[in-house]
């Protein structure tokens, strides 16, 4: 077997005294579709902000190959974030921008690319996404679920190994959401992206997941790592019963 592209190991996330989550250990291979899920309160999100590299753990390591993450100097992390593309769970888009310059940022801030080769990845990332032609369109001037994939062009801007997403489908109708759930397959299979998302919608995790981990509030530690589908037939009762609120698609 290959050697994951994220290593967790004995993490402990914390505020001050308090525990969100701890000892946490789990891998993500190369081209998993991970998802991390879990009732509401029980630190999705504050496990992918340890993975973005936005909150330092309280003890443990992140690993990306054979670097870890916050032992290294800023300098080396900067360059492993590089690797990394995120979408935020409300797009993060910039509203005085128009889509084209949204996605333009990261490229005229981290490469010396010339205007004429920044306009072509901008068209390539919005066509990838099924935007072709909204690139002159500000945000207050596209739908919800078209917000989404513009955030999601902009994270894919710098070619990233690894795709962050931290509840992709809030606040979307089911036909967006499974349009974003294929979007999310169409990147793994055609790219070879490896992807992490926090998630608690059921057909999203069922659609897209090879991979994941479960972080149980009441024990404040993970109760199960594994392919969602296995788990809702031969996890441990919490999961099980988490995963049983809706049908596999």
């Amino acid at each position: 077997m290959t050697s994951p592209i994220i290593s967790v190991r004995n993490l402990t996330m914390a505020y001050s005294d308090n525990v969100i989550q701890h000892d946490l250990s789990f891998d993500v291979q190369q081209g998993d579709i991970f998802v991390i899920m879990g009732g509401s309160g029980c630190g999705k999100s504050t496990l992918l902000r340890h993975l973005i590299g936005l909150q330092r753990p309280a003890t443990g390591s992140v690993s990306y190959g054979q670097d870890d993450f916050w032992a290294a100097s800023p300098d080396a992390q900067d360059q492993l974030k590089r690797r990394f593309g995120v979408l935020f769970q409300a797009g993060a888009l910039w509203s005085s921008l128009t889509l084209a310059e949204n996605v333009a940022l990261p490229l005229e801030e981290f490469t010396a690319l010339s205007r004429e080769a920044i306009r072509a990845i901008i068209a390539t990332k919005l066509a990838l996404v099924g935007l072709a032609g909204f690139e002159n369109y500000y945000p207050a001037e596209i739908s919800g679920g078209m917000k989404k994939r513009a955030a999601l062009a902009r994270a894919m801007a710098l070619n990233p190994d690894i795709l962050f997403f931290d509840e992709p489908s809030a606040g979307l109708d089911p036909l967006s959401s499974r349009r974003l759930d294929d979007l999310i397959l169409q990147l793994r299979d055609s790219l070879g992206t490896t992807i992490v998302l926090v998630t608690h919608e059921l057909p999203s995790i069922f659609a897209v997941a090879n991979n994941s981990v479960f972080l149980d509030a009441d024990t404040k530690t993970m109760i199960a790592t594994g392919d969602p589908k296995t788990l809702a037939q031969h996890g441990p009762d919490g999961v099980r019963s988490f995963l049983s609120r809706g049908e596999p698609l």
